[in-house]
């Protein structure tokens, strides 16, 4: 899929200019949100497969994109992911009989910017699909890869070699500023500015420790630190 949305200033649409590819399975309701958003002079792609939403995808630029979670070919989710992970930035609106927070929630952090739960009224719909065009496409942090490790900042997860490693939130926060950075030494000074806020102490060993904790969990050799200066995270971690 192409990157999409970067071209038009957020908040400024205008009918017919405006294209949206809807990813339902369900046809009368996919026909149904087709038609209500025809109706507001969009215009309207539908696909009922992931395997049809990426060949739509491929071909055509949209400015917003409607996607079911449960599709007879796969999970729309994944398919979220793997857009956000080639760098799309298109609003998207997750569509999903699935109400509990947690599935909530893994939409959200999959790449959807927006969640509606069946069932639901047009009217709705396409008062979320002009809100996601008013913000304009959302700039995501692109994954990181360095050496064996895999950082996904929207995901907040961390593989090394391809294997899920648990961090804390401040883990993730000081591994994704030396990874920002990476091969560079990092004053431990900027590291305290940045992950933490101003109730440590300057000559704090926090960072010091969270350093050590980050050391255990991917390996003693993801970190180097250069004495009297800071940290760097090896460029062959």
């Amino acid at each position: 899929m192409r990157e999409r949305g970067r071209g038009r200033p957020a908040g400024q649409y205008s009918g017919a200019t405006m294209r949206v590819l809807v990813v339902e399975d369900e046809v009368e309701l996919a026909a149904a949100v087709a038609q209500r958003l025809r109706g507001d002079a969009f215009g309207v792609d539908v696909a009922g497969t992931l395997a049809e939403a990426r060949f739509h995808a491929d071909l055509h630029p949209y400015d917003a994109i409607v996607l079911d979670r449960r599709l007879p070919d796969g999970e729309g989710l994944a398919l979220c992911r793997e857009w956000r992970a080639a760098g799309v930035e298109t609003p998207i609106l997750m569509l999903t009989a699935l109400d509990a927070v947690d599935e909530r929630v893994a939409g959200l952090e999959g790449g959807a910017d927006d969640y509606l739960t069946k069932p639901f009224a047009t009217e709705e719909l396409v008062a979320r699909v002009r809100t996601l065009l008013r913000r304009g496409p959302v700039r995501r942090q692109p994954m990181v890869e360095v050496g064996a490790l895999r950082i996904e900042p929207a995901r907040r997860r961390v593989r090394k070699d391809g294997v899920i490693v648990p961090l804390t939130a401040k883990e993730f926060a000081l591994l994704s500023y030396l990874a920002e950075r990476a091969g560079e030494v990092v004053d431990r000074y900027d590291v305290l500015e940045h992950c933490w806020d101003h109730a440590y102490e300057p000559e704090s060993n926090v960072v010091d420790v969270h350093v050590g904790a980050l050391r255990r969990k991917l390996g003693a050799e993801t970190i180097e630190t250069v004495r009297g200066v800071g940290y760097r995270l090896a460029d062959g971690a």
